[in-house]
């Protein structure tokens, strides 16, 4: 694998303290090497890794069918029984819009008690690849809605559990299902050894590039699948903001506005027909921009300034975040073939927040980008956060980022037992260097320890959540039958 170690990444400073004082103390005063080995080893006694991988369903658990019906308060209505519709799609697509029950379920579980900063929804469709700033390709975590300091662990059980689904999704048999989990979690525990005898500089400066990729893996496909990646990162390179434009705007008068495709893209003006209620609303937008602004470095404020309001319009993004209020907005930069396409995404509590640490950032949004940064090993250089613009009354908090900037997203659907064993081998990797950059990396090397206990486990684990996800997609599928719940009928 090629890990860059000598590149100095682009790290956006914030406008607080990402530490919260009390934190600031407590590191001011390290513990040693041994001190950390001896705090991972103790944890097997609160929690030994065979047991790790044990799951069965308690008698008190939750109704899934109502955790996830009492995630719609807050939502846009009309757009709930749509998330509704694409989380039936399948297993996969249930678990996808679900991080609200497993967080339940992780949060009822034994810990570790080693914490640090989690994902919060680190399945398999929420790792892919993007622009690093250099304009290199990385493949890294994407979605950080859920992020929260918690266990380490339930980040893996996500994506140990997400791979076991897609396989039974595609049809393999246990034994290829297992192949697929324990190819994860031995990745995530030898690279978090690895990591564990690092110096801080050198985890944080590591990254997997897409040439690092075809270095690491490239002789364990053929040569089709080769320059069938190859082919991919060339047609992520044409997703921007031009490309993004392009398929999202038409020429109205000459200027460039947003497509009205109900219920997916909406513009502003066909959302409120009242002029005072569009004009309200498009002030507002105006005045969460500014307050975004100020999220951003001096350079990247400049940059943003350089560019002109143009349009809005409301899209539907993913699976679980159906619903809650998404805005993309159409910049203008020298001219009409100079666009910058920024989404604005409501960011509401984690659904870890009830199980684990409080945040200690205020707005919703600005959690979820100090997450992605610490996690991430490059951001965006446009992400940053705001609150408004209100809209019904209400302040709510948002991130921002580029609608798309090469973004890559792998196909599932369509993974050989191969090709998703290596990508399991990318999660586990990319998991553990994402842990390792903001928690106790030797402590969670010390529990893992260097033999394949825990592998077995998370192996264990999987197959035992994939059944209950199934049992709760079925009971899902009976609320939608019998009326409990409201589904769209066409996507």
């Amino acid at each position: 694998m090629t890990v860059e170690n000598n590149q100095l990444a682009t790290v956006a400073p914030t406008s607080g303290p990402a530490i919260p004082r009390a934190r600031a103390r407590e590191r001011a005063q390290q513990p040693s090497r041994e001190e950390r080995t001896a705090k991972g080893k103790s944890a097997r006694g609160v929690i030994t890794r065979s047991e790790m991988g044990r799951w069965t369903e308690p008698s008190d658990r939750a109704d899934p069918v109502g955790i996830l019906s009492s995630q719609a308060d807050g939502r846009l209505p009309e757009l709930v029984p749509l998330r509704n519709a694409r989380m039936l799609t399948s297993p996969f697509a249930f678990l996808r819009g679900g991080a609200a029950v497993m967080a339940a379920d992780l949060g009822s579980s034994p810990s570790s008690g080693i914490v640090t900063q989690l994902c919060g929804d680190a399945h398999l469709s929420n790792f892919g690849g993007y622009a690093a700033p250099d304009r290199q390709i990385v493949f890294d975590l994407n979605d950080f809605d859920e992020t929260l300091p918690g266990p380490w662990e339930w980040d893996v059980k996500r994506l140990v559990a997400s791979l076991a689904i897609a396989g039974r999704e595609r049809g393999f048999d246990a034994s290829q299902r297992q192949r697929l989990v324990l190819a994860a979690a031995e990745a995530y525990r030898t690279a978090m050894r690895q990591f564990a005898d690092w110096g801080h500089l050198e985890v944080w400066y590591s990254r997997l590039t897409a040439a690092g990729i075809v270095e690491r893996w490239g002789d364990r496909v053929d040569k089709q699948t080769l320059r069938a990646f190859e082919k991919r990162m060339r047609k992520a390179m044409t997703k921007d903001s031009a490309s993004a434009s392009a398929k999202l705007t038409e020429l109205v008068d000459g200027e460039r506005r947003m497509v009205n495709n109900p219920p997916l893209v909406v513009p502003l003006g066909e959302l409120f027909q009242e002029d005072s209620v569009r004009v309200a609303t498009e002030k507002a937008v105006r005045s969460g921009l500014r307050g975004y602004a100020r999220s951003l470095p001096g350079d990247r404020r400049h940059l943003l300034e350089e560019f002109r309001f143009v349009d809005i319009a409301r899209k539907v993004v993913g699976v679980g975040s159906v619903g809650t209020r998404s805005w993309i907005v159409l910049l203008r930069g020298i001219d009409g073939d100079d666009p910058l396409m920024l989404q604005i995404k409501e960011a509401r509590g984690s659904v870890l927040a009830p199980f684990a640490n409080c945040s200690s950032f205020a707005n919703q949004g600005q959690r979820v980008v100090e997450g992605q940064r610490l996690m991430q090993a490059s951001s965006d250089i446009f992400l940053g956060w705001s609150r408004g613009p209100v809209v019904d009354g209400q302040s709510r908090d948002f991130y921002v980022r580029q609608l798309w900037d090469w973004k890559v997203s792998f196909d599932v659907e369509r993974g050989t037992v191969a090709t998703l064993t290596i990508m399991a081998e990318m999660c586990g990797w990319t998991l553990a260097r994402a842990h390792a950059r903001s928690g106790d990396r030797v402590a969670i090397a010390a529990y893992l320890g260097r033999g394949d206990s825990f592998d077995r486990a998370m192996a264990g684990f999987a197959e035992a959540y994939a059944d209950q996800n199934e049992r709760d997609y079925e009971r899902f599928a009976a609320a939608a039958t019998q009326g409990q719940i409201e589904v769209a009928e066409e996507l």
